[in-house]
């Protein structure tokens, strides 16, 4: 198994009590430190995604309006949620980065898993706008470059943040080759695309105060059929641990346990189909202890 992570995701800064704040990353690595993770898994630096990977997936004039906006000095709103700080939209090159170089890892057989302790998260932006603290959309842009290799014929992305991927949605909805599975709170932010349609998108909306057993029952009914059925040859994770009890924005009453239980599952179906390759982004997860023990329990499952 292989983690990137880079400095500049540190350095994105945000208003003094923003939930997606730089203490996520900074006690994320600590706690993989302590926990002795790094020891056996070293941190690799993620390089940048370039802007031509960007405009393959977003609109063509996206990531210029985001240099754009991008702020000299201070801080930058681009709605009530999502900022932008001088290395933010470094840091969001670097996340991008961190989970293409994570996909020609798994593919040039360097590895089979890797996981990106990145931030800003990605899954809530949309082809031409940035939202819900994310700027650019790190896994959907990297599975629509990986259409662009010969050897990947499909793509899965699962994504298990508490908050539907809308963005993820958006940029894949008219790909068959890319099958989307989201699990979310319901209702609950952000409210967009969660009922649409297509053969290739399969959304799991959960109750408020849904428990582990639930969680479960519902992936396995929806998600599991969905990728028999697609039998990808590579898949892509929008790993958010937002729906854990603990999380102080929402309100799904998952474990550490939880996470290791779906990772487990995702991998022996990556064994099944895609070569054992499994490409993991951090998204959510807002409560740093839960954050901290949920991606311990994440990534010993990912590494089997």
């Amino acid at each position: 198994m292989l983690i990137y992570t880079h400095q500049n995701c540190i350095e994105h800064e945000v208003p003094q009590g923003h939930p997606e704040r730089p203490d996520r990353l900074i006690h994320l690595l600590q706690h993989l430190k302590d926990t002795g993770v790094t020891d056996d898994f070293p941190l690799i630096p993620a390089p940048k995604i370039s802007s031509a990977q960007v405009d393959i997936a977003h609109d063509l004039h996206y990531f210029s309006s985001l240099e754009a906006k991008s702020p000299h000095e201070g801080l930058e709103a681009l709605d009530p949620d999502t900022w932008m700080s001088t290395l933010s939209l470094a840091a969001a090159e670097h996340a991008a980065g961190a989970v293409w170089q994570g996909v020609n890892d798994v593919i040039s057989e360097r590895d089979s898993r890797v996981f990106c302790a990145v931030r800003p998260p990605g899954h809530h932006a949309e082809i031409s706008s940035p939202m819900g603290f994310c700027l650019l959309n790190s896994v959907a842009i990297a599975a629509i470059n990986a259409l662009e290799i010969p050897s990947i014929h499909k793509v899965a992305i699962l994504d298990f943040d508490v908050h539907h991927g809308n963005g993820t949605v958006d940029l894949c909805k008219d790909n068959p080759n890319i099958l989307v599975c989201s699990s979310f709170q319901h209702p609950f932010y952000p409210g967009r695309f969660h009922d649409l349609e297509r053969p290739n998108i399969v959304n799991t909306p959960l109750p408020s105060g849904t428990v582990g057993n639930a969680f479960r029952q519902a992936i396995a009914r929806d998600w599991w059929p969905a990728i028999h059925h697609h039998q990808p040859d590579l898949i892509l994770l929008s790993a958010g641990f937002d729906g854990h009890q603990a999380d102080p924005l929402a309100q799904l009453q998952l474990v550490e346990d939880d996470y290791y239980w779906i990772t487990q599952e995702i991998v022996a179906l990556a064994k099944q189909y895609s070569k054992g390759r499994v490409v993991s982004a951090l998204e959510g997860g807002y409560d740093l202890q839960a954050l901290g023990t949920s991606v311990v329990a994440h990534l010993e499952a990912l590494k089997g």
